[in-house]
């Protein structure tokens, strides 16, 4: 058992009173410098303090994958992540896809030409977690694809316009670098 008088609040490294930190990060390739209290939620933050509506606050238990964004490249619910714990990193959003003049990315192409989504509620997690993927594997195999995307609860399909979009995506990307279909 331990006894409360070992917590001693006067030691030089105990708490300060101060309940916000400093942060600097880039969101969609932007520099921010902010400061954040220190149980922000990454969600709340990119929501309530840069606009980021795209992601998406549903089970806000890091379960349903509505909430997906990168950070330095791999995806994460940002709904359990501490906003701190960005300090230093490159953050993405389904609104940094499109080209500055609104020319869709190949992921977003991709599930428009599929019909990759019905009332877009998980969307935009999806979209960062084909974004994500094809940039760790640019051709996935279907097998690939279905583990990826199951991390996101869609709860309109039956995936399989998903699959296709994420497979459209590839090929769109491949084009785009260059390579043949």
């Amino acid at each position: 058992m331990t006894d409360h008088a070992d917590f001693d609040t006067d030691r030089p490294d105990a708490h300060d009173g101060e309940l916000d930190t400093c942060i600097e990060f880039a969101l969609n390739g932007v520099k921010q410098t902010m400061r954040v209290d220190t149980n922000a939620i990454l969600l709340d933050v990119l929501r309530n303090n840069h606009g980021c509506k795209g992601v998406r606050a549903s089970c806000e238990r890091g379960v349903c994958g509505a909430c997906t964004v990168l950070v330095d490249d791999r995806p994460v619910a940002s709904c359990s992540t501490f906003a701190f714990s960005v300090d230093g990193a490159s953050v993405e959003t389904v609104e940094g896809l499109a080209a500055p003049d609104g020319t869709l990315s190949s992921q977003q192409r991709a599930f428009a030409e599929c019909g990759g989504f019905q009332c877009g509620f998980c969307t935009s997690g999806m979209l960062m977690l084909t974004t994500g993927l094809l940039r760790q594997d640019p051709k996935p195999d279907r097998c690939t694809i279905r583990d990826w995307i199951s991390s996101n609860t869609c709860r309109c399909t039956g995936y399989e316009m998903i699959l296709e979009s994420v497979e459209r995506a590839a090929e769109l990307s491949g084009e785009t670098n260059g390579e043949s279909a």
